[in-house]
């Protein structure tokens, strides 16, 4: 059994869904590593997704230590937003899931144009 924030899972797979359980934070974290973002940006990238839901899966993500939110005491504010260790080792399995999907489709559709997740455009 694997207890943590006041719940038991019976896998560890299950915490994992838990805690990615839309396709929203696993689209931050990915652009994420190519290095800090403030909000605007991230919400340019990821276009399709409402600024109040930005808002609650980065404070989500923030709350599971998986990203930082850092302030800057300057006018106007500057807040941005990056990897914690923990979110850094996430890396690999997004690029491993990059990885899959291109290979996925190459088997069963057709890829029209193959540098948008480089170009921080994945969507």
């Amino acid at each position: 059994m694997y207890f943590i924030n006041d719940k038991e899972y019976k896998c560890s797979v299950a915490v994992t869904l838990d805690i990615f359980n839309d396709r929203w934070k696993l689209a931050i974290i990915w652009h994420l590593l190519d290095g800090e973002k403030r909000f605007k940006e991230l919400h340019e990238i990821i276009s399709e997704i409402t600024q109040k839901t930005l808002t609650i899966k980065l404070k989500e993500l923030e709350e599971k230590i998986i990203i930082n939110r850092e302030c800057f005491a300057q006018v106007p504010p500057k807040v941005v937003y990056s990897l914690t260790s923990t979110g850094e080792k996430l890396r690999p399995v997004l690029e491993n899931m990059h990885k899959w999907g291109i290979d996925y489709v190459q088997e069963f559709g057709k890829i029209t144009s193959d540098n948008a997740c480089q170009n921080n455009l994945c969507e």
